[in-house]
């Protein structure tokens, strides 16, 4: 059986690991697979035509998982004639020819630098039966330039930068992202207006240091004014961003977003380690009193703000008196929300080869007691929310026992997950509307909100999920973003070079 019926077009499934710029890559994969002509594979059904692995390489395991993935695949494919197997992302640019060595049944390879590349590298692969392998070292293009089939009706996020120019011993993104490259702001705004236009309530600025914004333009300030120019559009109801450095961070974004109606009173903010020493040997230029200070003026201009944070455990040379600085750190912080990690030995990292690499049991333990730490205040820091009003974007798939318990969830402005009851709006509120309803309950990941909502706002977003529509931007972004799914035709078979 083969994968397509003569005529017909062919399918595509995009799987994706890793972070959001990862998310947000999937997306343009999917706006260049429907450009040319694929269709989005149905959840139940036959086998796709085209698999595509969008990779992340942060963590130890991140190969295993992509082989794994790819060993299950190869039977499939011996029974379907016809379908393509392809491997990007940050794995792909770090194994490069490896992937077609260790998994001969992979028909492309293609790396972070020229996403825009796929749909002409399947066609090469098919006409010339043979493997395809295209690894840049520098962006082609940016990325944002390129189509995007949003997942969202109500949520898109918008990348305002690619690549770090930071060098953190234990961080392999600079070597397989490159160097920072900014777009520029009037760009980045035709984006968040085209989504806003098409019913997007709500966008989150995408970079690996969103706060080192401007430097490839010498405005320090740069983004500081982003924030403030996305306050200027109409519709535009939520404003995120992530992730900021500690280093880079400047007292005019506080004031930015403390001004600004439509920025979130929400911050992620990565500390690692509460540790001078191991920040240092981490090569993260701030030190614990830094990173505090900065949360105590987000907190002076904003007492409402959530701050979330990422902590990695069992670095190199940590000390018990190190991890114990850490704990420290997360009691006097008061995060909302943390995603904590063991370290993870990256090869070509300068940690990777660093002394005092510490035993798994030792880390373990120490995680173990992290995590119980940072519940324990996320959980304090929720329950003073009981009896709150909140408002909620109604959201796809944030709650997994929505069905059995009769809730639906969404995030509010702050980013608390929020699971609240529908009382007699039953089957009137939709993905991308509005609800205000009060807090009843606060777990230490989640809010509950048990009595019926005190008030419903139907919105442009909730008539898109209504209608069984996503935004998708595309390459020029000079007029409105199409919607809906393209026409149907098939994909290119003779080879040569796609126009993209």
């Amino acid at each position: 059986m083969t994968t397509a019926a003569a005529g017909s077009p062919r399918t595509y499934q995009v799987r994706t690991y890793g972070c959001q710029m990862n998310v947000h890559d999937s997306e343009r994969i999917s706006g260049l697979l429907e450009d040319a002509g694929y269709v989005r594979a149905p959840e139940a059904g036959d086998q796709p035509d085209v698999v595509v692995f969008n990779t992340c390489a942060v963590r130890e395991n991140a190969d295993n998982r992509l082989y794994g993935n790819l060993g299950h695949l190869r039977p499939v494919k011996a029974k379907h004639p016809g379908m393509q197997i392809a491997v990007g992302g940050c794995l792909a640019q770090k194994d490069r020819g490896d992937i077609v060595r260790k998994a001969p049944w992979v028909d492309v390879v293609f790396g972070t630098h020229n996403i825009g590349s796929l749909p002409a590298l399947l066609d090469r692969a098919r006409h010339n039966a043979a493997a395809e392998v295209e690894i840049l070292e520098s962006l082609e293009v940016f990325p944002s330039t390129l189509p995007t089939r949003r997942e969202s009706t109500y949520a898109g996020w918008v990348s305002i930068s690619v690549g770090c120019n930071n060098t953190c011993t234990f961080c392999i993104v600079p070597s397989l992202r490159g160097k920072e490259k900014d777009r520029r702001p009037g760009d980045v705004l035709s984006e968040v207006r085209a989504l806003v236009a098409e019913g997007v309530l709500e966008v989150t600025l995408l970079g690996q240091n969103v706060n080192s914004y401007g430097v490839e333009f010498g405005d320090r300030y740069a983004f500081g004014k982003l924030l403030r120019a996305c306050g200027d559009i109409d519709g535009l109801e939520r404003v995120r961003f992530t992730s900021p450095h500690p280093k880079d961070f400047t007292d005019d974004v506080i004031e930015a977003m403390a001004e600004t109606p439509n920025i979130c009173h929400s911050l992620h903010m990565p500390l690692q380690s509460g540790s001078d020493d191991v920040l240092r040997a981490m090569r993260r230029s701030y030190r614990s009193e830094r990173y505090l200070g900065i949360i105590s003026k987000v907190r002076a201009a904003m007492p409402d703000a959530a701050i979330t944070t990422d902590i990695i455990v069992g670095f190199p040379g940590e000390t018990e008196d190190d991890f114990a600085r850490t704990l420290d750190v997360v009691r006097e912080a008061r995060f909302s929300s943390a995603f904590t990690f063991q370290y993870s030995k990256r090869p070509g990292t300068p940690a990777a080869t660093m002394d005092g690499q510490l035993p798994k049991q030792v880390v373990q333990e120490r995680y173990e007691r992290l995590v119980a730490c940072v519940e324990e205040i996320t959980w304090a820091e929720n329950k003073k929310l009981v009896g709150e009003t909140v408002e909620v974007l109604v959201a796809v798939g944030e709650g997994r026992k929505d069905e059995r318990t009769g809730r639906m969830s969404g995030r509010a402005r702050d980013g608390r997950l929020v699971h609240f009851a529908t009382g007699d709006l039953a089957g009137q509120i939709r993905p991308g509307d509005i609800v205000h309803t009060a807090v009843t309950y606060a777990a230490p990941h989640h809010l509950n909100a048990d009595g019926a909502p005190l008030a419903h706002r139907r919105t442009r977003a909730g008539d898109a999920a209504d209608a069984g529509r996503a935004p998708r931007t595309p390459g020029v972004l000079l007029g409105l973003p199409t919607i809906g799914a393209p026409a149907e035709s098939p994909a290119p078979t003779t080879g040569g070079c796609a126009v993209r």
